[in-house]
């Protein structure tokens, strides 16, 4: 049976025992005072109990030198832990030794006292032959002798197991123009002087100077070498200073008057330094002006060298987000062409974009979203066109791990292919450069996460859903064999507190066709002949998805649970990792949050479980998630009743430029101010919490004091809560009983204990 019918099976026997036992109009849940005080008391027992009831859900491979085994720790019930050792060539594990041997012993050596159960090693090294561990314990090297049973102090091992190396990746912006640089021959010397480009040989004083226009205002500056050393690129740069944004900290000690502070914080239209690119020919002692458009946003460009040094290639992403390049040009003549040259509609999400060069080939691997999924593609730069799609399909490459150039593969993650199971989750894979011998690394229904030995010869792979535990297996990469199930995640700790494990559920979008993924939360005290608000907890920036898909531990949404609340999550149309036109729906559209899908599937909960309560639904978010929530009261007050909204960006010029025009586009137009929950507040009817730390330098505080000043302008009650001295967050621990107060309040229509007489920490 695939993961996704057993989801509906288990979902279907779930509610129809819930079902059979429920009366036609089950009545609302609505607790007295004591009641709800109880509610209370358990849900801080619940969050206390819980934090150490789930063990095994990974396993960090430490590898040894030689890459043939590796040890991990297993962090147990009451802080305990044991060693594990795996010998990964005959699929064997045992314990990585004695503890109580070795606890033993250390004790002896140190004159301390050692438990077996709380040893604290942080570092492993084993000498399978000599029989000796040797091991680090409170930052001091010990040696462990196996057969002898005795602890000797030593020096640090002078190698220990490699990590693996990070991914290669799109190299970013090249901001680090150097002022004064050696050519690559050493026998030239490049510097500014004066705002202007002058060369020198390296063995004399008498500079060339190669321009003659530069000023303090427009200086020339940022110059590289090609590799042999015939021609150096630097840029005319026009600079804009990034304008101010305040905030004031109303109470730091040892001071009666509130300070001042300020950052630099570029918003949406604000102007970027710009730059015009120039070749400096040492032999013709000339300067030559590129022939391609002032580069102009996103920093200076990154340059990449051709194998004949006279040709380079840079990327270029327009303001806007709404075309892609990859421009070529000729050092000798200035001239330019378009290697790649994406445009869109909506927008091209160019934090997304991968490239990786391949000089030896003259070939680029570019990622691209224009056949509607987000693909990888072989391009022939010498021609300028796609050679082949490496990757095709309705489905999603997510990320690429690693780009084998010797065997012309690539290995990367993807969600979708599986057909039967969730869309988000990942799987991972390996595929030749010509798109064929598709290999599927981890089948297995689930979302997963995969680590390789360093030599890239076994890979541990963790996979789980929110409400089925991890399970970790040992996998030899070359034929894909399982070679053992190193852990299964021990749960019965958490069970055993009575909670209720997390249901995936799925409904249909406004296309009525698109599946809209969630996850619902129910109470312990749950009963289902009683109906219960419903309260969301909501994330619509379009930058990702952010429905768990891992195994789900406890957390603040069941702890909101507790208190006699469904607590649900689910990714609306606009977000990212499905296809290109899910994702669209955000364009120029940011108040939409997927609303319209939200209140869908809320309502098919409902239809499939009538202690559901639609008519008491509320809303809770932090960043993009205040914003998300407020304009969930503005725009569909019919359906929520109430929101708490945390560091809200409520108005997208007050915010970040790099992402808000990633989203809404630019120029700034006429959209951003008719989708601003400022512009907006006149709307509001629900009950409205805003939260604000006056330190927020992520997204300004002034966003969420507009907004109140609309407000109140506009006659509107609401609540405001205000943390001295907090940065970007959700309130921190008072914000966070404030909100749960809030929803007792309007939800539930009782009220919260009274903190101040001592009924509640």
């Amino acid at each position: 049976m695939t993961y996704y019918k057993s989801l509906i099976v288990s979902s279907c026997l779930l509610g129809a025992l819930l079902t059979n036992a429920q009366p036609n109009k089950p009545s609302d849940y609505r607790p007295g005072h004591e009641e709800i005080m109880q509610r209370y008391r358990e849900a801080a027992e619940l969050d206390s109990l819980a934090r150490n009831s789930v063990f095994k859900t990974t396993v960090q491979a430490n590898w040894q030198a030689d890459n043939k085994g590796f040890w991990y720790r297993n962090n147990l019930k009451d802080s305990t832990t044991e060693y594990i050792y795996v010998d990964a060539v005959a699929g064997k594990k045992a314990p990585a030794f004695d503890h109580a041997q070795l606890a033993a012993a250390l004790g002896q050596a140190s004159g301390k006292a050692v438990t077996a159960k709380r040893l604290g090693i942080n570092a492993l090294v084993f000498d399978n032959k000599a029989k000796q561990i040797t091991f680090r314990h409170q930052d001091k090297w010990w040696q462990y002798d196996v057969l002898k049973q005795t602890c000797t102090s030593t020096a640090a091992p002078d190698t220990l197991a490699a990590n693996m190396p990070n991914p290669r990746r799109r190299p970013r912006w090249d901001r680090d123009g150097r002022r004064d640089s050696l050519s690559p021959d050493k026998q030239w010397v490049s510097f500014i002087r004066d705002n202007n480009v002058y060369i020198r040989p390296a063995a004399s004083q008498d500079a060339i100077r190669f321009t003659t226009d530069g000023t303090k205002e427009k200086p020339y500056g940022q110059l590289v070498w090609s590799p042999d050393s015939k021609y150096a690129i630097g840029y005319k740069i026009d600079p804009r200073e990034q304008k101010e944004v305040y905030y004031i900290l109303t109470s730091q000690p040892n001071t009666m008057r509130g300070q001042l502070r300020s950052q630099r914080y570029a918003q949406p239209g604000d102007e970027f330094t710009s730059y015009e690119m120039y070749t400096f020919n040492i032999a013709a002692q000339k300067a030559v002006k590129i022939n391609t458009e002032k580069y102009d946003f996103l920093g200076s460009p990154y340059i990449r060298w051709k194998k004949d040094s006279r040709f380079f290639t840079y990327e270029k992403a327009d303001r806007g987000h709404q075309r892609f390049r990859i421009i070529e040009v000729d050092s000798e003549t200035g001239n330019t062409r378009n290697i790649v040259d994406e445009q869109t509609s909506t927008f091209i999400y160019e934090q997304r974009i991968f490239t990786h060069y391949l000089p030896e080939t003259d070939e680029i691997i570019w990622s691209s979203e224009k056949d509607g999924w987000r693909h990888l593609y072989l391009v022939d730069a010498g021609k300028g066109v796609v050679k082949n799609a490496i990757t095709a399909g309705n489905w999603v490459v997510r990320e690429i791990d690693s780009v084998d150039e010797k065997k012309k593969e690539i290995w990367f993650r993807a969600s979708g292919m599986q057909a039967g199971e969730d869309p988000y989750n990942i799987h991972f894979y390996r595929i030749g450069f010509d798109g064929k011998k598709l290999v599927s690394l981890t089948p297995a229904a689930g979302n997963h996460t995969v680590n390789f030995s360093p030599d890239r010869k076994y890979f541990t792979d963790t996979y789980s859903a929110p409400d089925i535990a991890p399970i970790t297996s040992l996998v030899r990469a070359a034929d894909n064999k399982p070679v053992m199930e190193l852990e299964k995640a021990d749960i019965s700790a958490y069970l055993a507190l009575g909670v209720r494990l997390p249901e995936v559920f799925v409904a249909k979008a406004r296309d009525g066709k698109t599946d809209i993924w969630g996850v619902v939360c129910r109470p312990r005290h749950f009963d289902p002949n009683k109906r219960y608000p419903v309260i969301e907890n909501i994330y619509a920036g379009p930058q990702d998805a952010f429905v768990p898909k891992n195994f789900m531990t406890h957390g603040e949404m069941q702890s909101m649970a507790e208190l006699g609340f469904i607590v649900i999550q689910c990714d609306g149309m606009g977000t990212a990792n499905r296809s290109k036109a899910f994702h669209d729906v955000c364009w120029q559209n940011l108040a939409d949050a997927g609303l319209p899908d939200r209140i869908l599937w809320i309502k098919a909960l409902a239809e499939k479980y009538p202690y559901v309560d639609t008519t008491r639904v509320g809303v809770y978010g932090t960043s993009a998630g205040g914003q998300n929530s407020t304009g969930a009261l503005l725009f569909h007050p019919e359906f929520y009743k109430a929101a708490v909204s945390a560091c809200g960006c409520h108005d997208n010029r007050v915010d970040k430029q790099w992402w808000n025009e990633q989203w809404m586009g630019y120029p700034i137009g006429k959209h951003y101010e008719e989708q601003s929950n400022i512009t907006n507040a006149s709307k509001l009817q629900g009950k409205l919490l805003l939260i604000v730390g006056e330190a927020d330098t992520n997204v300004p505080p002034e966003s969420t004091y507009r907004l109140a000043d609309a407000l109140i302008k506009s006659n509107k009650m609401f609540d405001l809560l205000t943390v001295p001295g907090m940065g970007h967050s959700d309130g921190g621990p008072y914000g966070r009983k404030k909100k749960r107060d809030f929803f007792v309040q309007q939800l539930l229509g009782v009220d919260p204990p009274d903190r101040n007489a001592g009924e509640i920490k």
